[in-house]
């Protein structure tokens, strides 16, 4: 029976696998990893049509395994593309491949043409494009954006919120990046957030409060499961390396 061959088990695996690691990006791992890891299928299966099946996922997957295996041909083919078809929807994969292929400048550009129109308050684009500000230091230029997505459901618990919180800091406004950063102040999860918090502080000379936020944070460690370890790894040991070296080592502004 099929049930019984090992094409389910390993079907199951790599179904679980990749749930799993998009679960866990997206910071719903209390929600959903029990229901991935105990219904194999089933729980996949609705986690796939309930969170990943949503707007341009299906063709991020397809254009990251593309990258991966030959990054300059298809940004060649994205390019060409392009040229024979001026459409909203090529000018944001080419925007998308160059984004992830560390040519910044030249995703801005594109992005910046695509918000016009219709097409003036695209969600994807403005979240890429609050990504693509943070990598060239545009920080001033971020609030603005932020406002068009800030009621987002997914922003909440999104890197564009940590990038937005840091950008209220560098432009001259600690209060207001504090408030942004108490809102993504969750036990058990938002680790890279909390960290950039507990920088925040030592940056405002409050070190007793980030000593005691990293440390909190890093209690939890022994709670987590695995994954959600080995997920969290960078953010854990970025805290520990901060209480280690104390306070005066951290100056400057956000990163």
């Amino acid at each position: 029976m099929f049930f019984y061959s090992p094409y389910f088990y390993f079907g199951s695996i790599i179904l679980q696998a990749i749930c799993a690691l998009h679960c866990i990006k997206r910071g719903q791992t209390q929600k959903w990893l029990w229901i991935i890891v105990f219904l194999p299928y089933i729980g996949c299966l609705i986690y796939f049509f309930s969170e990943i099946l949503t707007g341009n996922e299906v063709q991020q997957v397809q254009r990251g395994l593309s990258t991966v295996v030959n990054p300059g041909g298809s940004i060649r083919k994205m390019e060409e593309r392009l040229r024979f078809a001026d459409t909203f929807q090529n000018k944001v994969l080419l925007a998308d491949a160059y984004l992830d292929n560390g040519q910044t400048e030249k995703a801005i550009a594109i992005y910046e043409d695509c918000l016009q129109g219709v097409f003036a308050e695209n969600e994807h684009v403005i979240l890429a494009l609050i990504m693509a500000y943070q990598k060239v230091g545009e920080w001033e230029l971020i609030p603005p954006l932020v406002a068009k997505v800030y009621q987002l459901p997914q922003f909440a618990r999104s890197r564009q919120h940590i990038i937005y919180a840091q950008s209220l800091e560098i432009i001259g406004s600690p209060e207001k990046a504090e408030k942004e950063f108490n809102l993504m102040r969750a036990r058990f999860s938002n680790f890279e957030a909390r960290y950039q918090y507990g920088q925040f502080l030592l940056r405002q000379g409050r070190q007793a409060e980030a000593e005691k936020l990293l440390r909190d944070m890093l209690a939890e460690k022994s709670q987590l499961s695995r994954r959600e370890r080995n997920f969290a790894a960078p953010w854990f040991n970025a805290a520990a390396a901060s209480l280690k070296n104390g306070a005066n080592t951290v100056s400057g502004k956000a990163v």
